[in-house]
């Protein structure tokens, strides 16, 4: 698979409590990614964050969150991005979408069957 030099970055930011149909809402975002054909997917963990609550999570210690704040990172055609917008949308409650057009200079690798 190739994509193009100019690409669209989706960036979601949610905790890691958040669940979707009975499973962690990162994991079940990743694995409609796959479905849906997009390039990949990347999640992200936090060592500290807040939200719209105000409320900070954090790894330190004294202060263990069991809410760590998480990024899931998807590159591909702004096309395609596009489309997982909708599906997304019936997914996430609460959580931050953001997008940004970037320039991919490599994208490459071997076919893997898992």
């Amino acid at each position: 698979m190739q994509l193009p030099t100019e690409s669209v970055l989706l960036r979601i930011f949610l905790g890691e409590s958040d669940r979707h149909a009975g499973h962690p809402l990162y994991e079940s975002i990743v694995l409609k990614a796959r479905e849906t054909g997009l390039a990949g997917a990347t999640v992200l963990r936090g060592a500290m964050g807040f939200g719209p609550s105000s409320r900070l999570h954090t790894t330190k210690i004294l202060r263990l969150s069991e809410d760590l704040p998480l990024v899931i990172e998807i590159v591909d055609t702004e096309a395609k991005i596009n489309a997982f917008l909708s599906i997304l949308d019936n997914m996430i409650g609460d959580g931050l979408v953001t997008l940004e057009k970037v320039r991919t200079l490599h994208y490459r690798g071997s076919a893997r069957s898992d």
